[in-house]
C-alpha cells in the first residue's frame, strides 16, 4: 500500500513525527478496484435489535456520557493528544488534506455498547471532544451493529448521525473524513482502507 498511497511526512525531531496523513490514492489501481469491486452489495440496512427506548435509561446513560468528557477532558493523555495534534506540522498537514472543502466529517466505527462499559463511552467522549475543539471536523455518524434504541437516540441527541445502513466499513470517502476506529477488528480495517 505504501508505494500506492502519497504520503505527507512531517518533518520533526518530536513525538509529532509519529504522525502521517495518507492522501487517496490516485491511478489505475484504485480505478480497477472500484469497478471491481462494489461495496453497496455488502451493505445491509440496520436497524437497533431492541426497538424499546427508555428515557431514564437514556438519562443515566447521558450523565455518564458527560462524566466521561469531564474525566477525559482532565486527563493528561488528552492534553498530550491536543498538544500533538495543534502542532504546526499536524495542522498544516490536515489543512493540505481539506484543499477547498471547509470541514471535514468524522466517522465512528464500531464506538461498542456505550451503556454497559467504561471504554465505549471514553471514545465516544474523545470523539465529541474532538469534535467540539475542532471546528474544521463537521457531521459526526456513528455505526455499531450492537448499538440499542436508547444508545442510538442518545446519540442523536448529542448530535450524531446513526447510520441506518451496515456499510461493513467500506465507505468511500469522496471528501475529506476523518475516520475514528480506536478499538476494531482487522477485518473492518481490511475493508475501509482499499475502498479509499
Amino acid at each position: 500500500m505504501a508505494a500506492s498511497a502519497k504520503t505527507i511526512p512531517l518533518e520533526s525531531s518530536n513525538a509529532i513525527s509519529d504522525w502521517t496523513v495518507v492522501l487517496p490514492r490516485r491511478g489505475k489501481q484504485r480505478k480497477s478496484f472500484l469497478k471491481s469491486k462494489h461495496p453497496e452489495q455488502n451493505q445491509h440496512p440496520w436497524a437497533p435489535t431492541d426497538l424499546e427506548m427508555d428515557l431514564n435509561r437514556e438519562s443515566k446513560l447521558m450523565e455518564k456520557i458527560q462524566m466521561c468528557m469531564k474525566k477525559l477532558e482532565n486527563s493528561t493523555f488528552y492534553h498530550v493528544l491536543l498538544d500533538q495534534v495543534q502542532s504546526p506540522h499536524v495542522l498544516e498537514a490536515f489543512l493540505r488534506v481539506l484543499g477547498s472543502e471547509s470541514k471535514m466529517q468524522m466517522m465512528v466505527y464500531g464506538i461498542g455498547i456505550i451503556e454497559s462499559y467504561e471504554p465505549p463511552r471514553l471514545q465516544l467522549s474523545l470523539a465529541m471532544l474532538l469534535k467540539r475543539k475542532f471546528s474544521r471536523i463537521g457531521d459526526m455518524e456513528v455505526f455499531d451493529p450492537i448499538l440499542s434504541a436508547t444508545e442510538s437516540r442518545l446519540l442523536e441527541n448529542l448530535g450524531c448521525s446513526v447510520l441506518s445502513v451496515n456499510e461493513q466499513g467500506q465507505r468511500q470517502a469522496s471528501k475529506p473524513a476523518l475516520f475514528f476506529m480506536p478499538h476494531r477488528q482487522a477485518e473492518l480495517y481490511d475493508h475501509l482502507v482499499p475502498a479509499n
